[in-house]
């Protein structure tokens, strides 16, 4: 039985994505800070579903990661999909460094522990929901396109590291764009706005299939195409 483990699963995408694992009969390790939301994913499945209370900013999370993988009995995908976003236009100090903090230093502790328990193992499969927001610098949310584009970069960087030692060790990058969830609940209303359920089928697949980088969906792929063609002096004029 194939074993993953979910971080960021008590809502949102993760939880669409714990679920849909669960149907496929797979045994699955889901962390949160949430503890309620995840006991209530485990009484779907209690002899298959294992939880842990995981803050990805606090400074044993890896320790708290590792000791999910010995409960499942191992761990052979790990899925990332903790994060936070807010729109900054004034630039408040604590949304900025709260997003840098959880974006990237969160980020980076986890996906760099997956990898080295893999690295151990000699094998295994990271797949993590960044964001189109790393394709340009968006205005309206400075410190997370900064974070996601980093997040980007970082996995990039990780999959030419695994080749280069010899590791077998697959990366799956998930961009989508304006998601349904409580991460953009507001006043403020996202256009092309997508449904939690569709991304996280499209998700899945993504993942089974093996794809390096994934933008969800097409019509987002055409506007992150072309927002990689606008020259600097352009983009900086644009209103967003």
């Amino acid at each position: 039985m194939k074993k993953i483990i979910i971080i960021g699963a008590s809502s949102g995408i993760g939880q669409q994505v714990a679920r849909l694992f669960m149907a496929k009969g797979y045994r699955i390790g889901v962390a949160a800070r949430r503890e309620d939301r995840l006991q209530a994913i485990r009484q779907e499945a209690p002899d298959r579903v294992e939880t842990a209370v995981i803050d990805v900013t606090a400074d044993d999370a890896s320790a708290r990661l590792r000791e999910l993988i010995q409960r499942l009995g191992g761990m052979d995908l790990f899925f990332y999909a903790s994060g936070v976003g807010k729109q900054n236009r004034t630039l408040t100090p604590e949304i900025e460094l709260n997003t840098v903090n959880t974006n990237g230093m969160g980020f980076t502790r986890m996906i760099g522990e997956a990898y080295r328990y893999f690295a151990e193992q000699g094998q295994g499969h990271i797949a993590a929901i960044t964001s189109i927001a790393g394709t340009k610098g968006l205005g309206p949310a400075p410190s997370y396109s900064a974070t996601k584009a980093m997040q980007n970069v970082y996995l990039q960087a990780l999959e030419q590291q695994a080749n280069a030692r010899g590791l077998k060790i697959r990366f799956t990058d998930i961009r989508p764009g304006f998601v349904d969830t409580d991460l953009l609940s507001g006043d403020f209303r996202y256009p092309m706005m997508l449904k939690p359920d569709k991304v996280a089928r499209q998700i899945v697949k993504a993942v089974e299939n093996h794809r390096h980088v994934m933008v969800i969906d097409w019509k987002y792929a055409i506007v992150t195409a072309l927002w990689r063609r606008l020259p600097r002096p352009l983009w900086r004029h644009l209103k967003i």
